[in-house]
């Protein structure tokens, strides 16, 4: 239980309450007024009967030093680790690191993101935010404050954009313009529609023949200092199987007998140790290694879309093709989730509802079927 006591040694605020903590550590808190002291005492010991107490003092340590015990703790791949932390540095530690937890309040964040906007798009100030708002929560967990001060934050309206996938020619010509090496890869991405680091990380023993499919499993990223590592995939739902059709062996197959695959070791984080091992990836660099990203973008992709005038186009871009070609040969979105890895059909309706074929004209026929005049029980009654 806590306590009130009134000191008589003339201090400006005499009135102290005493109280033990969880951890049965006393502590201690002055005030001017009886009447105030006398509320934070029952504060207190409200919170210590339910199990929602917070130390007074533990809001003081900055955003910036919670932020990086939090950074350290976070089990992330190396390249969202390396994200995570450039962002943080660059836009969040210059304008809150140095404040307590404890004296963030909503206003702060509301200016804080609001002050984001003349620098980032929409979509950056978002992917800042929810940094930001996950470090708040787990502060919040740890009882190091009471109110997140993120909740209700206003953010910049992000812009609907359609995607316009790329046509078969002009698939064609980019699979047309990078190195013969790397033409299969381009190919096989579209016709599977797996994201850039997946395909990279395709072993030939993920190919069943017997069955005609691919299994998506693992994905490479770059590694910290060069080089890549074998990560796990995006989330659970990227774990999948691709259905593979007779193009799609003929491109393999083509690709496999003029670059024999080779064993290479790479560093494996998909198990809860990490691992050294021997890999036959499908492809590979002009070196016999395995691809890193950035290389590749740079030294591949890059040259081959500006020479075929599509200076915007990505590596993504394929995906997106892939999943046009399902909806045109009038897949459901439910099929078309699974074979992207997405987590339900809604991502996929978000992405691609306008690629779908327009209902309007079955939505009329259905009406006029079961309203129409030449249906005899839908006739109204002639009036004798």
């Amino acid at each position: 239980m806590a306590s009130v006591k009134k000191r008589d040694d003339g201090r400006p605020k005499p009135w102290l309450v005493r109280w033990r903590d969880e951890a049965g550590t006393e502590r201690k808190k002055s005030f001017t007024r009886k009447v105030d002291a006398d509320r934070f005492r029952a504060e207190v010991e409200h919170s210590l009967n339910d199990g929602s107490y917070i130390d007074p003092k533990a809001g003081k340590i900055t955003f910036q030093a919670y932020a990086e015990d939090w950074r350290a703790a976070q089990q992330h791949r190396p390249n969202t680790a390396a994200r995570k932390k450039s962002l943080l540095f660059k836009h969040v530690y210059p304008a809150i690191g140095g404040r307590q937890l404890a004296t963030i309040r909503h206003s702060t964040m509301q200016a804080f993101v609001t002050g984001l906007s003349p620098d980032l798009a929409p979509s950056s100030i978002e992917t800042v935010f929810r940094t930001v708002r996950s470090i708040f929560s787990a502060a919040k967990r740890d009882r190091l404050i009471k109110f997140d001060p993120c909740e209700d934050i206003t953010l910049p309206e992000l812009p609907r954009v359609k995607v316009v996938p790329l046509t078969t020619g002009e698939v064609s010509a980019l699979a047309g313009a990078v190195k013969p090496r790397y033409r299969a890869l381009v190919e096989f991405d579209a016709g599977t529609g797996l994201r850039q680091g997946e395909v990279f990380g395709v072993e030939v023993g993920d190919i069943d023949r017997a069955e005609k499919t691919l299994t998506v499993e693992r994905q490479l990223q770059p590694a910290a200092g060069g080089g890549v590592v074998v990560c796990p995939l995006k989330n659970r739902h990227s774990y999948r199987t691709v259905p593979l059709g007779k193009a799609m062996f003929e491109v393999l197959d083509a690709h496999l007998a003029a670059y024999p695959p080779v064993a290479v070791e790479v560093l494996d984080v998909t198990g809860p140790k990490p691992v050294t091992r021997t890999a036959r990836f499908v492809f590979v660099d002009d070196a016999r290694r395995p691809l890193n990203r950035n290389t590749f973008n740079e030294s591949v992709w890059r040259p081959a879309r500006e020479q075929v005038g599509l200076p915007e186009t990505t590596q993504h871009d394929l995906r997106h093709f892939y999943a046009s070609l399902l909806i045109r040969a009038g897949l459901n979105p439910k099929v078309v989730a699974e074979r992207l890895g997405h987590r339900d059909a809604t991502l996929t309706l978000n992405t691609y509802s306008h690629l779908w074929p327009d209902d309007d004209d079955r939505s009329r026929q259905a009406i006029d079927d079961v309203f129409g005049r030449d249906v005899p029980h839908m006739r109204p009654k002639e009036s004798k």
